[in-house]
């Protein structure tokens, strides 16, 4: 359902923003009024990349007032193929200025504050306070829990995305919604040590026309929180696949506190779940004793081929990419024959995504906890010296 509008609109716009956004003023139900709040509205960017970038020009083209962009780092060559505020001539430019002289080309009224660090725990309410909401572009995983725990102490609604290779999700964490509506935090969606290593772009690539399409709902979810008019995400995960072209949902919702605790074998994924369940992550440890047992789960191998053929899975699996699971989470099901599934990828990240598509669709589905880099990991520490 629509939110109240989280800015106050500003008294009147010039006649030159009145020209330039003539297109929104004429939409029905937004008109004047909506395009008054973006115009007296703060957004925070944290990351002028690959998902800042169709951001950045989004919402200064959609009239934002004023945009907070912290980035620390410079344009590169090899940006460009995704990062589309950027231009050749920018090489060697710091992001932060880089988005500013753009935003100012699109929206002379557009304020930009560039900020030139590096966002950490130990910084991120300060960069953050003031903002009425929170956009994460940033690229690693301790980035992210740094601005989604600023966030949740400034009660700011934070608005992420994240793409990888050709999948991306989009969802909205907010831990002060307005009146009956239920929070929901990252932590609801990656537990405490779940997400694992997370492979950088470099490593593993990333298609650069799914990062504009996902900047793009990510403005799109700012806009509508700032002005009410449409539904946010908060209690939805948007899960994108760009090789099949698909969009699809799932509910997402804060996790039970020790959810079958002392029940249950510790890789067991459990019965099947109420809609919005979240999946467990399973410890390397516990999947391995899980292995050794009569009814050990079936393990279910997300990568890609050409990954899966460099880097064997660390025990039998049913090999089932995840473009492949997302289009048919039942087929899984149904090859699991009644057993418990357990998902693996490199890091933990595409697992947790088909476990949470194998939970919607009822299956009984766990991840394991930081993939298999974490398996082998374990596994070397408990060998002697």
């Amino acid at each position: 359902m629509p939110f109240p509008p989280l800015v106050e609109p500003v008294a009147a716009l010039s006649d030159a923003e009145r020209a330039r956004t003539a297109r929104h003023r004429a939409l029905g139900g937004f008109g004047e009024l909506a395009q008054r709040r973006l115009a007296g509205a703060h957004v925070a960017l944290v990351g002028a990349g690959g998902l800042g970038s169709p951001a950045i020009l989004a919402l200064a083209a959609a009239g934002v007032g004023r945009l907070t962009v912290i980035d620390d780092d410079a344009v590169e060559l090899s940006n460009l193929q995704r990062q589309v505020l950027h231009r050749v001539a920018d090489v060697g430019t710091p992001k932060a200025l880089s988005a500013a002289r753009a935003a100012a080309e699109l929206s002379p009224q557009t304020r930009v504050d560039a900020v030139r660090e590096r966002l950490h725990a130990g910084n991120a309410r300060e960069l953050l306070a003031g903002a009425d909401l929170v956009l994460d572009g940033s690229d690693t995983f301790d980035t992210r829990v740094a601005v989604a725990a600023a966030c949740e102490d400034l009660g700011a609604p934070l608005v992420w995305g994240v793409v990888q290779e050709f999948h991306a999700q989009v969802t909205v964490f907010w831990s002060r919604p307005p009146a009956g509506a239920s929070p929901v935090r990252l932590g609801d969606l990656y537990p405490s040590g779940s997400a694992g290593e997370v492979p950088t772009c470099a490593e593993v690539g990333v298609l650069g026309a799914l990062c504009l399409q996902v900047g793009a709902l990510m403005a799109q979810q700012a806009i509508a929180l700032i002005t009410g008019v449409g539904e946010p995400l908060l209690g939805r995960l948007v899960l994108l696949d760009g090789l099949r072209m698909t969009q699809r949902e799932v509910p997402l919702r804060a996790s039970a506190a020790d959810r079958g605790a002392g029940t249950e074998h510790p890789a067991v994924a459990g019965p099947p779940p109420a809609a919005g369940e979240e999946p467990r992550a399973i410890r390397p440890g516990d999947l391995r004793a899980a292995l050794a047992t009569a009814d050990a789960p079936l393990l279910v191998d997300v990568r890609g081929a050409d990954e899966r053929a460099t880097d064997p899975a660390p025990a039998p699996s049913l090999h089932v990419p995840l473009d492949a699971l997302l289009a048919d989470p039942g087929a899984v099901a149904t090859a699991a024959a009644g057993r418990d599934i357990v998902t693996l990828c490199r890091s933990g990240v595409r697992s947790r995504t088909a476990a949470l598509a194998l939970r919607a669709a009822g299956a009984p589905a766990a991840t394991l906890a930081g993939g298999i880099d974490a398996w082998r990991s374990e596994r070397a520490a408990e060998v002697p010296a």
